[in-house]
Formats: C-alpha cells, structure tokens, sequence
C-alpha cells in the first residue's frame, strides 16, 4: 500500500495536477474556504454542522462502501494529501492512512483521529459469551472498537474536540463555528436524554444481534447488555452451528420478541436464529450503524441526528 500511494503521488507530482497549498494555515480552495476530508458519513455531518457554509467538506465513503473494506483510490489520496484538515476513525480499518499522511503535500494539515481524540474513553473489542471469533493475532497491540459515533455522548465530546481544532485552524469564523457546535451539542444531548428515558421505561435489558455488533458504545451510555453472531468489526458472514443455537437459545431464556441486524445484513443468520427458538415468531429488527450512507441519502436529507432518532424507535421496539 505505500509503494501504490508513493508512486500515485510521484506521478500526479510530475504531472503538476496537484494544487498550490498555501502553507499559512488559512484554506487552499479557490473559494477561500477551508477544505475539509472526512472518511465516513458521521464525521461529515458533524463537520457540516459545525462549519456551516464556511468550508468545503468532502466524505470520501460516500457510496455506501463499508469502513472495514474501503481502501482509497488515487483521487482519494490526491484530496488527502492537499486538504487543509482531515478527519477520519483511526482503528484498524483505517491502516491506509498512516502511509497516505506521509506523502501528504500540504504540510500545515490538521489531522484529526477519533479515537485518538476520545483517549481513554475508546474501548477495546469485547467478545461476549457465545460469539464467534475470528482465528487472527493483531501484533500491534489492543484492536479498538471503532464504532465511536454510536454513542451520542461521544458524538458530543468529538464535535467540541473537532470545532476547537477548526477555530484553532481558521479563527476569522472561530465565533461562528463555536456557536453552531453549542446548539449541536444541545441537540445530540437532547436525543441522548430521549434514548435514557426509553432504556429507563424498558423493562427488557438485553437485545441480541443476528449479526456483527458495532454498538458497543450505545449500549454501555444506557446499561444495556448483549449477545451477538460477530464482533463489531468482524468480516464473517456465516455463523457456525454452535453460535446459532447458542443465540436461539438466549431469545428463549430471555424471553426476546425480536432479533436484531444492521442495514448491511441479508438476514440470513437472524432468521435462522428466529427459526431454531421455540416459537419462531420473533420480529426481526433492522438498525442503522451509519456506515453505509451514500451521497444520495445525504442529498434526500439524512443526517446523523435522523438516523439516530429512527434507531431509538427500533430500540423501544426491540425493548418491549
């Protein structure tokens, strides 16, 4: 991966594509504005609402590939590395970036990691009781769960982190960005009490997932427990027998009304789960992880704050 990204950007040097930075801290755009990359949908939305039309903002996810197997292509790498800020995860999924920031052009780049910035907050993958796991050793230390925008409460704490970065980086609109990051924040705070209120009212704990489990993070804001086909960043698609029947068992010993996925799931394994429980007649649930938002969702009006609202009905539904 860094020979392809050295050599993409040697070329594209060569041939003089790349535009002049200006090496001053202010935006590089013909517009003035700063130009700002962010990899997935969440970060888009948060910077978005944040900068208002004061910067130029580009979501390179933006065709519903998934964070877990996205690698970028030469174009990607050419608005990296000429960005005024870039903002991206920083888990596992995220390796590409070390080697793409090293050809970076423009020098005076802020870079902004969300798991970095969440620090101790970040938390490790978690394998619970009856998960299938994955047969890999990750030699470069603890792989974090890198679902950090599944948490309203995370969400707060990065847009204050990100919007200080960007007044630090174009203080002539550190007022205006300072006060859209206040009425945000009041805004996740507001959803994240409703979700409070909802988990309080459950008299149900505990919801299973037919699938990968990438909201670790929201249930650990609202006490809620688990049970799951795959961890959250997990390539598996096929669960073995043993996984399966451990599930279907969990939903009669819980007592579960429905059986969940992400948006992502052809629903195979959950309704094979539904159909090994005694009474085979669970809801199965769908809930968005925001990892699959296109351009096009973006252009009919979805946002983080819509999708997390959807989610918490289908949360009181799975609560019942």
């Amino acid at each position: 991966m860094k020979k392809y990204i050295s050599i993409i950007i040697c070329i594209l040097m060569a041939l003089g594509v790349f535009t002049a930075c200006s090496g001053n801290g202010n935006a590089n755009t013909d517009s003035g504005k700063l130009k700002i990359i962010t990899t997935i949908f969440p970060e888009y939305d948060w910077v978005r609402n944040i900068t208002g039309d004061k910067a130029d903002i580009t979501m390179l996810l933006d065709n519903g590939v998934d964070l877990h197997s996205y690698q970028p292509t030469a174009d990607d790498i050419i608005k990296i590395s000429t960005c005024d800020v870039f903002v991206y995860v920083g888990g596992t999924s995220d390796s590409w970036v070390k080697d793409t920031l090293k050809e970076a052009v423009n020098k005076d780049m802020v870079v902004l990691n969300l798991l970095d910035l969440l620090g101790e907050n970040a938390k490790e993958e978690e394998e619970k009781e009856g998960m299938q796991t994955e047969d890999e050793e990750h030699e470069e230390g603890p792989e974090y769960d890198e679902h950090v925008w599944l948490s309203l409460r995370n969400a707060a704490v990065l847009c204050q982190k990100i919007s200080d970065a960007l007044c630090e980086k174009d203080a002539a609109n550190a007022d205006f960005y300072k006060s859209n990051t206040t009425a945000y924040i009041e805004k996740l705070n507001g959803l994240d009490s409703q979700y409070k209120d909802a988990v309080s009212a459950a008299k149900q704990k505990t919801i299973l997932f037919g699938d990968r489990f990438p909201f670790r993070y929201l249930t650990d804001d609202y006490g809620l427990d688990y049970y799951a086909a795959f961890v959250g960043c997990s390539a598996e698609t096929e669960a073995s027998f043993e996984t399966i029947m451990f599930l279907a068992r969990k939903v009669d010993e819980l007592g579960l009304t429905s059986i969940m996925q992400i948006e992502t799931s052809d629903g195979s394994i959950a309704e094979t789960i539904k159909k090994n429980t005694k009474t085979g007649d669970q809801k199965i649930l769908t809930i968005d992880s925001l990892q699959s938002v296109t351009a096009k969702d973006v252009e009919s009006g979805s946002t983080y704050l819509s999708v997390m609202e959807k989610n918490l009905e289908v949360l009181k539904d799975a609560l019942k």
